[in-house]
């Protein structure tokens, strides 16, 4: 099939105009590719975003068009994904938003996000997945596949090296070749070469000195050449900034957030440059042929075209399905005293002297009711319906409680612009700093002092709500001021005075469960005083289901942290070394030490470490066993460094009285090498489900390639032969097992 249409695209091509050629290499609306009709080529329909199909806006305008007819399912973010630690919920992730968009009438989806979670400040962290490399590739396969199953493209993002927004237009980054190998290029390339994406995003910044859309390292040499890559590279909107250095590089359809859809670099500027003879035919025809070969991938052109699948949206089995992943996402961090999960004993209601008594319950915090698909930049989701943590609460729990709500901290509100512009028309401006102050407008710091007394006001309430309560259930964290497109954050802090404010219940009621909607990690200076701390990343449109269900115990908490949270930010490398958020160059001084890694190797204990998270239950490891397969060792051989190479497999038993799951993960250390390596690193991982009292061995394949290390001198990745030790543990700070081997060549 695929010679076949690969010479229908050579006698399309020799068919064309290079006004019709150019016309296919740019938006001729916000999301919408030029078509060709005269001779049978639709343009692309594509859509944000990671979190679910974005609202429907008109061809030129970022005004939505506000029918009823583009409310959607609000999807988990990339961070939640993650926390399940369950590729099969990355499957079903992106099988739902593969559907949607189809039913949307989408041919691609700009999703997902995979750029490394470095600083912890990034403010579109919670639309990634991961600090760590390899379990960015294990979840975004799956995720990618689950996608292109619905006749729709996965557009993987963003390529490469989007670790911050601060400038990120312009700002030029620098890192050294083995830590791009290792770190930052590893979740791509098996985008392209393991899950077969169809399209790709490049990023906004420079990679030494040149902008990604033009990068010809990145986008020739190394997607086309080393890996092979035929698909399409689609510009992240506004990231191009010249028609013939672009033209040049293997960068093939230009968008934007601009409406000058004609003067694009690779609208008129293209057909005049190439008639002049500054960019060759053959470059635009390389362009044209991977869009039409995505077209034919996709169903749009050819004998399959009737067959395409039609998608659907809103249904039953996508809730169910972004329940599911919601549930696995919670990440329990802390549980002292069992406080968690509260029994149905704790909230049921007492003999009263003429009726039943009901208890009390003190739920207390804005995130508890606030709605965030709506927000986050391109992430923003007009979502069918949104279930908040208080109506969780309050539809679980009946009417045989008093559920009693309290904002507890205070927002300042924004006021309204009647001639405002919607944010993204602004959005190549140059952004630099952040906002000291998040909400307030320059007439609101004026009035600091009233924004201080509602603060104080509504704290004090709070406090009196959460002494005469049964249950105190603090709900705060972050929301879309702060976890956002195009801005970095400040510091760790948790906005609005939330540190004070959980002190303050901490101290009337120390039995006050302590909970967070979030999507990055933030500092928690009380942390020792809580007994109870549960961790919600952004996890759709069931979040309030999932939460509650947690809460109270009908479903045990299974989630993991996909990256560490820092006691301080203090503790980050890139604090130290002053390598995030500067506005004209960043240099990766840290190399491949940031992250668990830094942690590991200096000896700074994290408040909650990767891979961390608690159960309802117990689990023990036993008989660690490590086979060294044939192949183990094998050097500079590319097919053989995806072989597996040695088999771990371990016992896990439930030793509670609950069912529960646990990830059970593998760390690797090579204690021999001649170059310094990390301490450990998650090579292998497994999700057990089990019920009290059951045994079940967990088989994990580690590779070559887990084995190895980049060898800038051979440009190669190299086993080299040497004593390697194998950890097993359900976190990057516990483990149960360990053993060591030996590998000859």
């Amino acid at each position: 099939m695929q010679n076949n249409y690969e010479e229908q695209i050579s006698k399309i091509i020799a068919d064309l105009t290079i006004e019709e050629k150019a016309n296919m290499l740019h938006g001729i609306g916000l999301f919408t590719s030029g078509d060709v009709k005269e001779k049978g080529i639709p343009g692309l329909e594509t859509s944000d975003g990671p979190m679910g199909v974005r609202n429907q806006f008109p061809m030129d305008s970022w005004f939505p068009i506000n029918l009823s007819d583009d409310f959607v399912s609000y999807m988990p973010s990339n961070s939640a994904v993650s926390a399940t630690w369950n590729p099969d919920c990355a499957y079903a992730g992106g099988k739902t938003l593969g559907e949607e968009a189809r039913g949307r009438g989408k041919d691609v989806i700009l999703a997902p996000g995979i750029n490394i979670k470095r600083d912890p400040l990034c403010g579109r962290n919670f639309e990634y997945m991961s600090e760590d490399p390899y379990l960015v590739e294990e979840m975004v396969v799956p995720m990618i596949k689950g996608i292109q199953e619905a006749d729709v493209a996965a557009c993987v993002k963003h390529f490469a090296l989007n670790n911050q927004e601060t400038n990120r237009l312009w700002v030029d980054t620098y890192v050294d070749e083995r830590t791009l190998r290792e770190i930052y290029l590893p979740g791509f390339k098996a985008a392209v070469q393991k899950a077969g994406t169809y399209s790709l995003m490049n990023a906004y910044n420079k990679f030494e000195g040149v902008h990604c859309s033009a990068n010809k390292r990145l986008l020739n040499e190394i997607l086309r050449e080393e890996w092979g890559y035929d698909g399409t590279v689609i510009s992240d909107w506004g990231s191009v900034h010249s028609t013939k250095e672009t033209a040049e590089a293997s960068m093939d359809l230009e968008m934007s957030v601009t409406v000058n859809f004609d003067e694009y670099f690779f609208a008129k500027p293209l057909v005049e440059a190439v008639k002049k003879g500054e960019v060759k035919m053959e470059d635009v025809d390389a362009k044209v042929r991977n869009i039409l070969r995505m077209m034919y991938r996709l169903k749009m052109l050819g004998p399959e075209a009737a067959n395409r699948k039609a998608g659907s949206y809103n249904t039953p089995e996508h809730q169910q399905a972004i329940r599911k992943a919601a549930r696995e996402s919670l990440v329990l961090l802390k549980n002292e005293d069992n406080l968690l999960p509260i029994t149905k004993e704790r909230v049921a209601m007492e003999a009263g002297e003429r009726a039943p008594k009901k208890k009390r319950i003190a739920v207390i915090g804005r995130n508890a009711e606030h709605q965030h698909a709506g927000g986050g930049g391109s992430a923003e989701i007009k979502a069918l319906y949104e279930i908040s943590p208080l109506m969780g609460i309050k539809t679980y729990l009946g009417g045989n409680a008093e559920v009693l709500y309290a904002p507890g901290y205070f927002i300042p509100g924004k006021k309204e612009d009647v001639n405002a512009v919607n944010w993204q028309e602004t959005s190549l401006e140059r952004q630099i700093s952040r906002r000291d102050f998040m909400g307030e407008t320059e007439e609101q710091q004026k009035q600091r002092e009233e924004v201080m007394k509602a603060r104080k006001e509504l704290l004090e309430e709070a406090v009196e709500l959460a002494k005469s309560a049964d249950e105190v259930i603090f709900v705060g964290g972050l929301n879309h001021d702060y976890d956002v497109e195009g801005w970095d954050r400040d510091n760790m802090k948790l906005p609005y005075a939330q540190d004070e404010l959980i002190e303050a219940l901490l101290e009337a009621n120390p039995n006050t469960i302590v909970t967070f909607v979030a999507g990055s990690p933030v500092e928690m200076p009380w942390r020792d005083k809580a007994k109870a701390i549960l961790w919600c990343y952004y996890a759709g449109m069931e979040t309030g289901h999932a939460f509650t269900e947690v809460l109270f115990g009908k479903v045990n908490p299974s989630g993991k942290l996909p990256e560490s949270f820092p006691a301080e930010y203090t503790d980050t490398i890139t604090y130290k070394n002053g390598e995030f958020g500067k506005e004209d160059s960043v240099t990766y001084k840290e190399g491949i030490f940031y992250g668990y890694r830094y942690y590991e190797k200096e000896d700074i204990k994290p408040a909650f470490a990767f891979g961390h998270g608690l159960s309802y239950t117990t689990f023990a490891f036993d008989d660690l066993q490590v086979e060294v397969l044939p192949q183990a060792g094998v050097v500079n051989e590319e097919a053989d460094l995806e072989k597996a190479a040695v088999k771990v497999s371990v016992k896990v038993t439930n030793t509670g009285s609950v069912a529960g799951a646990e990830v059970v993960q593998c760390y690797v250390s090579d204690t021999e090498c001649s170059v310094q390596r990390p301490v450990k690193e998650l090579k292998a991982f497994g999700k057990v489900f089990l019920e009290p009292g059951e045994t079940k061995d967990v088989e994990m394949l580690v590779n070559n390639r887990g084995l190895a290390f980049y060898d800038v001198e051979t440009k190669a990745f190299v086993v080299e032969a040497g004593e390697f030790a194998f950890h097993v543990g359900n976190s990057s700070d516990m483990i149960m097992e360990s053993t060591k081997i030996f590998l000859t060549k």
